[in-house]
């Protein structure tokens, strides 16, 4: 199981350096004014999400799973935190697949948002990072 475990974390580091750099894209992104610069950007975005950061999330989410279902529901099924991480985790995959509308969104040029906006929302999966690090390290309650 330590195999599973070591996978999963290397996984989920994958999927957060997508998630980390993703938005950054988007904030230069949105402020590119050449068709250029912007094919550049939609065909960069496109092999983060589906080439790096999508295959990342599906290891780590399975990963994860599977350690569920080995070990830590039984070891850890009334420990809050482990409730807490799941339903952050939610939120990323939720958070990650509002990423893939965004980049479908660029790819057609639906854009809305200014690169302020894209600042802000890349900030979000740092958080979450840091909460599920500490739940999962120091398993507090």
């Amino acid at each position: 199981m330590i195999w599973v475990k070591a996978f999963h974390i290397i996984f989920m580091v994958t999927w957060f350096a997508g998630l980390f750099y993703l938005p950054r894209l988007f904030v230069y992104h949105a402020m590119t004014e050449d068709a250029p610069g912007s094919a550049r950007f939609k065909i960069m975005e496109r092999k983060l999400f589906y080439g790096i950061m999508t295959p990342g999330a599906v290891l780590t989410v399975g990963l994860g799973l599977w350690m569920l279902a080995d070990y830590a529901w039984t070891a850890y099924s009334h420990s809050g935190w482990l409730h807490v991480k799941m339903l952050l985790v939610l939120v990323l995959i939720v958070y990650h697949g509002y990423c893939g509308k965004l980049v479908n969104d660029f790819k057609h040029d639906r854009n809305r948002r200014s690169h302020v906006f894209y600042r802000w929302f890349n900030e979000f999966p740092v958080l979450i990072l840091i909460v599920v690090v500490l739940l999962t390290v120091a398993k507090p309650f």
